[in-house]
């Protein structure tokens, strides 16, 4: 694992425009940023990546057929009691799943160490998929790369395999939907939605704040058409606390991803995890905050709300002093304590973590965020990568 400087592309920003990318910049900042880029061998990306990925998943798995009985580990995950029956009534009619993402801590040596589960809501997609490639394409072509290299990303062509699961009955109808007002969220919609109907389904867009409820308890989209099946770039969490929460479970409507996700999307899986496996290769140290068995970890420790997106409310500590941290609206649910990853690439004074995509529950592509801080936050730049020949 290599971190090598290949310059931009002089049009970059036109190129990416062409391919629908409209959310390469954050805040006048470059978010999408190829002055540089990962290189890995194969068998890194195959013995270390690949392979523990879906070896993660497996165990990811166990945990929830553990925990959809166990009341103390529900409560511990501050997941409300009142959807308990129906998140486990998801998994055992076995709900499909779609996607998630694992943020990886990896510097080329020995195992990586999960840090996190992105399981419900993982953006990052477009560009892992399609931007990523073309560049790809684009810099052997040009000679910033030599021919033959690769890319760990098949995950277009098993998007459109695991929608083209999802359809039946047939005729088959899909709703998306995210928040209004989010360029990242909408334009990875827009590109599920695309995905979607190469798979042939039938689909329509509805912002949330548009879904209403139907007089037989049944949800509906702005034009009152029932939804069926319903793609939400929206967390379980958020959903348990709106006001129609309680006709979730009598919706008849088919949920992607799944409710069991809220068990997996929660960084209390962490300490889940450890405490099944403890001393597993791929997993760090981790116990909920109070536990005393947080003594055991390193001075150097991660503090992290149950709930989190995009590295709010984390904060790096050593001996209890604040290396570094980010201000956000979580942590009323609790808190895990994490062992701090040794193996977290630096170079040039960057960070970088990364990003193991999953697509029905099958490892098949990877994304590289970097960042000065080693928090991965919301404008932390997505670096694009490639497999050496």
């Amino acid at each position: 694992m290599r971190r090598v400087g290949l310059g931009a592309r002089p049009d970059w920003q036109e190129q990416v425009e062409r391919l629908g990318f409209a959310f390469h910049s954050i805040d006048g900042e470059t978010y999408w940023d190829e002055r540089t880029a990962y290189a890995f061998t194969l068998e890194q990306i195959e013995r270390d990546i690949e392979a523990p990925s879906e070896a993660i998943e497996q165990l990811c798995f166990a945990f929830i057929e553990k925990a959809i009985g166990d009341a103390e580990i529900l409560s511990r995950l501050a997941i409300p009691e009142a959807h308990w029956n129906f998140i486990a009534e998801s998994w055992q009619r076995g709900d499909r799943n779609l996607y998630g993402r694992l943020d990886l801590a990896y510097d080329g040596r020995g195992p990586a160490k999960l840090l996190e589960y992105n399981a419900d809501t993982p953006t990052a997609l477009f560009e892992s998929s399609v931007v990523q490639w073309d560049w790809l394409e684009q810099s052997m072509a040009r000679g910033a790369l030599p021919p033959g290299c690769d890319q760990f990303n098949s995950l277009h062509e098993r998007l459109i395999a695991a929608f083209a699961a999802l359809r039946t009955p047939s005729p088959y109808r899909l709703h998306l939907t995210c928040v209004r007002n989010s360029a990242e969220d909408k334009g990875t919609v827009d590109y599920l939605e695309d995905c979607a109907k190469q798979a042939g389904l039938d689909t329509r867009f509805t912002f949330i704040e548009e879904i209403g409820l139907l007089s037989d308890g049944r949800f509906c989209d702005g034009a009152n058409v029932p939804i069926e099946t319903l793609f939400k770039l929206y967390p379980w969490e958020w959903l348990f606390r709106e006001g129609y929460a309680s006709a979730l479970a009598g919706s008849r409507c088919q949920f992607v991803e799944p409710p069991w996700k809220a068990l997996l999307s929660n960084k209390g899986l962490l300490a889940c995890l450890w405490e099944m496996e403890p001393g597993h290769p791929n997993l760090l140290p981790a116990f909920f905050e109070g536990d005393p068995r947080c003594a055991t970890l390193s001075a150097r420790r991660v503090r992290k709300p149950l709930y989190s997106r995009e590295g709010a409310n984390i904060t790096l500590l050593e001996r209890d002093k604040v290396l570094a941290g980010d201000d956000g609206p979580y942590g009323a649910e609790g808190f895990i304590l994490q062992d701090a990853a040794s193996n977290l690439f630096e170079a040039d004074g960057n960070h970088a973590v990364l990003g193991s995509w999953l697509v029905a529950s099958q490892a098949c592509g990877l994304c590289v965020r970097e960042d000065v801080s080693p928090i991965t936050r919301n404008t932390s730049r997505f670096v694009p990568h490639h497999i050496e020949p």
